[in-house]
């Protein structure tokens, strides 16, 4: 295969990958807490890149999705008026007891289980500083303070459990979980709880929309320059075979 197919074939693996990440960005652009993946781009350099991977002195660079990485800024706050919808402002992320052990979100879409626990939308239990689940009265008002703790009638009945981490900390689960990697602590959270809000996603559908249609013409293009590729090896073929007859 010659260098031009090689370097376009590279190029459209590379396109393939930013498109998944997009589409799977704009199918979660409406899901509350939803942070977004971006893909970051370098270039392999090798000479098993080239088209003679026996010649030592022939190296070719074909750009590739190094890996993905995760946006963690915060979503725009939306008001609901639901007093068990929760939204951080500032840096935090609730805890969530899961069957996995403790997983993080910036999701603040709280109802009450059956027997009273606050519980989130999936229905795994909202951690406590105690690490019991919250038990409230359903015919109670209920109010949650900026530092997380959940009173009834003034009476102070559990605290949210909220934790921040250094970046790199945190690796994503699913579209709204993140979990800490092996020997990261968590640290304090310095943000505020905000009652009757809900963070949105980060996701910027109409930023999306235009990096979609951006990365779809480029790999068009990149179709057409293997195409030509493919037809200059067939002409150089077809000319070598002439040339010998």
């Amino acid at each position: 295969m010659d260098n031009l197919s090689i370097s376009a074939a590279s190029g459209m693996r590379s396109r393939i990958e930013s498109l998944d990440l997009l589409a799977n960005n704009l199918a979660n652009s409406e899901t509350g807490g939803y942070k977004a993946d971006r893909e970051f781009y370098s270039i392999y350099t090798s000479a098993e890149a080239s088209a003679d991977a026996q010649d030592p002195n022939t190296v070719t660079t074909l750009p590739v999705v190094e890996k993905q990485w995760t946006d963690l800024s915060s979503g725009d706050l939306r008001p609901t008026w639901n007093p068990l919808d929760l939204a951080v402002s500032g840096e935090g992320l609730f805890a969530i007891q899961t069957s996995r052990g403790v997983r993080y979100t910036r999701n603040g879409s709280f109802r009450l289980s059956p027997t009273g626990n606050l519980i989130a939308a999936d229905g795994n239990t909202v951690q406590s500083l105690t690490g019991k689940p919250i038990a409230l009265d359903g015919s109670l008002k209920v109010e949650i303070l900026a530092d997380g703790t959940v009173q009834q009638e003034g009476n102070p009945v559990g605290k949210i459990q909220m934790a921040s981490f250094t970046r790199g900390s945190l690796a994503k689960e699913g579209a709204n979980y993140f979990v800490a990697v092996e020997g990261a602590t968590p640290l304090p959270a310095t943000g505020a709880i905000v009652q009757g809000q809900l963070e949105q996603s980060n996701v910027g559908a109409a930023e999306s929309t235009v990096r979609l249609i951006s990365i779809t013409r480029q790999f068009e293009m990149l179709q057409k320059a293997a195409a030509i590729g493919n037809d200059l090896g067939k002409q150089a073929i077809e000319q070598v075979a002439r040339a010998v007859s």
